[in-house]
């Protein structure tokens, strides 16, 4: 093996024991397997096209080139096509599937389930620290300075990994690596110097050059040698030794993680502590993973809130669970705190079913409030004020959690009247006094945003009342879960600015202004009540995590409310004021038969006023060509050729814009639900909201509505397409539907969709509309239908000459 081979062989050898420190990042070590596949075949093209010999950047690019696209036929068919083709995979699908393991990457705990999308990430991050080593220690033959990509992987594998009690072991794997290719290195130099021919030194010269040896010189090369191996030893030694033997050091990679680094035990997990840790992510999740499924006996399906747990102190920084003593789980729980017998006897009991994914790691049980009696194995603690249950330790670092347990809960559905809630006398002053405290730094807008709304009502409820319609109706916010998730002080006074925030922002902001006006309140984490399957069992998923604020009146307990603008949200009955104010329910959408996991609706749209409309029209006729006329010297003819292939070559650029526009108008001007549809779907898609089949007309509205940022009279517009569909689907046969202005609504919903994106991506949009795949996708199957039956044909006609014969 020449030299250079050698020093190929050891940097992927370096990386792939650098890449061990990965490991316990996930729950299965297979992807290394797969990793060592592919730097193998990376260092077998660096090496060909140095042997070549190609040009370092060629070296350089051949490489990357052939690790994309091995990369690509790993993962082809992981996740749903957008396109045809391996462009249009590397483009569009590859890039998604990346996104998608970015995003895994923050909602799982560690070690994290060993999905495609993480995956990706562990082996796109081990190529491309391959390719720098390899460049780096071969291509440009500097070996020392591949430690530094080495290094950086290694402190991005430490920093993140929990397991550091075995990261001693990835630290050895790593540093012998290296040194291997430092070493292998130092014999290629070391081999280019050639031979000492002659007769043996004299101890003179040996003892000046360091280059002793036995009779003819045949150790000449061997002190180098042993000289950097003594190093390398005597240095791995030292790493290892020194942070042992110096405790004050601390973290050292032999050190042990000290208590406040206990986490969850085992499993993936959305949230191992605090669920508002990751909510706003669960929320923006795109396979949308479905946590817990139930069965319930409850007459009010959309009652049925699984509460995780409570948060009641607010510190101006965020809102936490107040640290309260934990007794032993009773056989029957007490009595809501608060809840008068006559509230009680017009309740009844139900009993809910409960089973938890595997990938699903909560410490707080997930159940309906309040409830009475919990049935689950393991080891669980009582928190009696939140009538929580929280998972007992059940060793070192390791505590009980719900991931793959199935309970089962008996619960009260409390049914009280608003005048009940209006009447209800002053809580008592524990109550009051414990629950409306409010940090110092508070900016006084709060205050006065809440003394505002609440002008002229007389007693807590119709407070309560009217704070909610302002978030939730008349106030102008608008349900966005892209905005930036702050829980503190300044948080809540940006939040009444900007008017934009999903459900923590509301129910933090209802819960703080409630505080200031004497109502004891807290916020609540949770689950909205999911989707009902066709088998009678409910699916709740990632994107039905909830908060919502609870406020206390004497007489009914911690009662719910609703202020946040999201569609599929069910406001309470008692809520809504003897004054009724046009806020529509939001019933559970029909189960898609094809779906295979529910997905979360996104913003109410009237709660938008009409000075926030954006409409505009953004699209614009194509550019007028003109050929330029020829001078007078040239043939007409070659004048006109010459012109028509100039429009041509202009006009090519137009021609995605010139079918658009021709399939918008057939699909629009025959008054086809349907085909309106259709056009409503591509117009979405061309600006980036790829198509998803799986979901039911008004789940897909939802979609386009959260996404495409649209508001006002455009949201209402998509529903009203939504609404149309829905009753075309599901009319009697023979019904005739009719949707006036449906039309109308597409060309509004296309415009507002076009005015809500940027530069760059109206430009695509209209220039080169993603929608124009299925022109490649009708050409396939046109293809293909062509090929089956010329196969068809030719077997027919073979049939009868082989029976002749």
């Amino acid at each position: 093996m020449s030299g250079r081979a050698r020093v190929t062989l050891f940097a992927a050898l370096a990386t792939l024991l650098t890449s061990w420190s990965l490991a316990p990042l996930v729950e299965t070590s297979g992807w290394l397997l797969q990793a060592a596949a592919l730097l193998a075949v990376q260092a077998a093209v660096g090496a060909g096209g140095r042997r070549i010999p190609l040009a370092r950047p060629l070296t350089v690019g051949a490489q990357l080139l052939v690790s994309l696209l091995l990369l690509a036929l790993l993962f082809a068919g992981k996740t749903e096509s957008t396109g045809s083709g391996p462009m249009a995979f590397l483009v569009t699908d590859f890039g998604g599937l990346f996104q998608q393991g970015v995003r895994d990457v923050g909602e799982f705990a560690i070690p994290a389930p060993l999905t495609d999308g993480i995956r990706l990430l562990l082996l796109c991050g081990v190529l491309l620290i391959g390719l720098l080593v390899d460049a780096l220690a071969v291509t440009l033959r500097s070996a020392a300075a591949a430690g530094l990509p080495l290094l950086a992987l290694y402190s991005v594998a430490a920093g993140l990994s929990a397991e550091r009690g075995g990261s001693w072991f990835a630290f050895l794997l790593a540093g012998a690596g290296y040194l291997m290719l430092l070493l292998s290195e130092g014999r290629d130099r070391l081999a280019q110097w050639g031979r000492v021919f002659g007769a043996a030194p004299s101890a003179r010269v040996s003892a000046a050059s360091g280059y002793g040896g036995g009779p003819g010189g045949g150790g000449r090369a061997l002190a180098p040698v042993r000289t950097g191996r003594r190093i390398g030893v005597a240095a791995l030694g030292l790493a290892l030794a020194v942070p042992a033997a110096l405790p004050a050091l601390g973290g050292g990679v032999l050190g042990r993680p000290g208590e406040d680094s206990a986490r969850a035990g085992g499993g993936g997990t959305i949230s191992a502590v605090n669920p508002l840790v990751s909510l706003q992510s669960s929320l923006n999740a795109q396979d949308n993973r479905v946590v817990l499924k139930y069965r319930t006996d409850s007459p009010q399906l959309g009652e049925q809130y699984l509460r995780i747990l409570a948060l009641d102190e607010f510190n101006g920084v965020k809102w936490e669970a107040s640290g309260r003593p934990l007794t032993d789980v009773p056989e029957r729980l007490p009595n809501p705190a608060g809840l008068s017998e006559r509230v009680r006897e017009g309740s009844a009991e139900i009993r809910t079913t409960v089973s938890a994914a595997e990938t699903y790691a909560q410490r707080y049980l997930p159940m309906p409030y309040p409830a009475t009696q919990v049935d689950i194995a393991g080891k669980w603690r009582y928190e009696p004020v939140g009538r929580t249950l929280v998972g007992d330790q059940l060793g070192k670092d390791r505590f009980q959690n719900v991931q793959g347990a199935q309970y089962t809960v008996r619960s009260l559905v409390l049914r009280p009247t608003a005048a009940q809630l209006q009447s209800a006398p002053g809580p008592n002053p524990f109550v009051q006094a414990e629950y409306t405290k409010v940090p110092d730094n508070l900016p006084p807008v709060v205050a006065d945003t809440a003394r505002r709304v609440t002008q002229g009502a007389q007693d807590d409820y119709t407070r309560a009342v009217r704070l909610q319609d302002f978030f939730a109706v008349n106030g102008g916010f608008r349900y966005d879960t892209k905005v930036s998730s702050g829980t503190g002080s300044q948080a809540i006074a940006r939040f009444l600015q900007d008017k934009e925030g999903f459900c923590v922002h509301f129910a933090f902001s209802m819960a703080a202004m409630s505080r200031t006006l004497g109502i004891p309140a807290r916020v609540a984490v949770g689950f909205t009540p999911g989707e009902k399957q066709s088998d009678g069992s409910v699916n709740v998923s990632m994107r039905d995590a909830h908060a919502w604020p609870e406020l206390y009146f004497e007489g009914v307990g911690w009662t719910r409310f609703e202020p946040t603008p999201r569609s599929g949200i069910s406001v309470p009955d008692y809520s809504r004021a003897a004054t009724p104010l046009p806020q529509p329910s939001a019933p559970s959408a029909l189960p898609s038969q094809s779906a295979a996991a529910p997905s979360a609706a996104p913003s109410q749209n009237d709660a938008c006023p009409p000075e926030l409309k954006k409409l505009g029209e953004c699209g614009g006729a194509a550019p007028k060509q003109s050929a330029a006329p020829g001078s007078g010297g040239l043939p007409v003819g070659a004048v006109i050729g010459w012109g028509a292939a100039v429009l041509a070559v202009l006009g090519l650029p137009l021609l995605p814009v010139l079918w658009r526009r021709r399939v918008r108008g057939r699909r629009l001007a025959g008054g086809d639900v349907l085909a309106a549809w259709r056009e409503l779907g591509d117009a979405a898609w061309d600006v980036g909201i790829p198509p998803d089949e799986a979901l039911s007309p008004r789940r897909a509205a939802a979609r386009v509505v959260v996404l495409g940022r649209l508001d006002g009279e455009a949201a209402q517009a998509v529903h009203r397409v939504a609404g149309a569909v829905e009753r075309a689907l599901y009319a009697p046969p023979g019904a005739e539907v009719s949707a006036p202005g449906l039309s109308e609504d597409v060309l509004l919903a296309r415009s507002a969709l076009l005015a809500s994106a940027t530069r760059p991506g109206r430009l695509r949009a209209l220039l080169l509309p993603r929608s124009a795949a299925r022109v490649s996708w009708a050409l396939s199957a046109r293809l293909a239908a062509v090929s089956a039956r010329t196969t068809a044909l030719s077997a027919r006609f073979r049939l009868p000459l082989r029976n002749r014969g």
